[in-house]
């Protein structure tokens, strides 16, 4: 191994650690949001194809699977972020469905959030502060440091628009089956669309940026090793 190499791994800061560790998290981990959010929708639709379409008790069926994982969490102390946001929302859209009496009203809400991320993402990159990087800056504890970085803020771009076209996909592709009225197809769309294609996403993003972290991380490596050299002669 060479000198700088050795600098490098010496010099790997606490931040630069954290950082990468937040993507890999979200880019192969949280496996156990597709069984949080899969299960409920898929217990819905074969509680729609058996009962032979009754609303409510494909709803009650839904909910109960919901609750079941929600309980099994808790027993093995687990976090509760992707179940507990993914529970009031299927809570939010039962009720909103048995009140329109339409069964498909229970893909709306979603359908609506996804148009709203969708948005938030895309306006964020047109006026120069996408997401991915306010949502880094954030979780690293950098703040809003980054913008003081062309490539960071051409990159953190680049990411976000994955999740623009994550967002807007899913919309688009269920749209038609919910004016078609298409329940079970646009069930099974929704679970394959849903946090497989999130971990996608979350995946592709990791791509992206990890070069970049790795770059910067080196440059710092570089220059610490530099000053450290000079120091000597300083004082000399």
């Amino acid at each position: 191994m060479t000198q700088p190499e050795q600098n490098g791994e010496a010099h790997e800061t606490s931040e630069d650690v954290k950082q990468e560790a937040i993507l890999l998290e979200r880019a192969i981990g949280g496996w156990r949001g597709v069984i949080d959010s899969g299960v409920p929708t898929a217990v819905f639709v074969v509680a729609y194809l058996v009962t032979s379409s009754n609303l409510r008790n494909s709803l009650i069926a839904a909910i109960i699977a919901g609750a079941l994982i929600a309980v099994w969490r808790l027993i093995r102390r687990e976090p509760l972020t992707q179940i507990g946001a993914g529970f009031v929302g299927l809570l939010f859209s039962a009720w909103f469905a048995s009140r329109t009496q339409n069964a498909s009203d229970v893909y709306l809400p979603g359908m609506l959030t996804n148009l709203g991320y969708g948005t938030a993402f895309l306006v964020s990159i047109l006026v120069s502060w996408p997401l991915i990087g306010v949502a880094m800056g954030f979780l690293t504890g950098d703040g809003t440091s980054w913008r003081q970085d062309r490539e960071l803020r051409r990159v953190y771009a680049a990411a976000s628009w994955i999740w623009v076209g994550l967002f807007y996909s899913r919309l688009i592709v269920q749209t038609p089956m919910y004016l078609a009225g298409w329940v079970e197809v646009q069930g099974i769309v929704k679970i394959i669309m849903g946090y497989p294609l999130f971990l996608a996403a979350a995946y592709f993003t990791y791509r992206v940026l990890q070069p970049v972290f790795q770059r910067k991380r080196e440059e710092r490596a570089i220059a610490k090793t530099f000053e450290e050299g000079s120091a000597p002669d300083d004082q000399a």
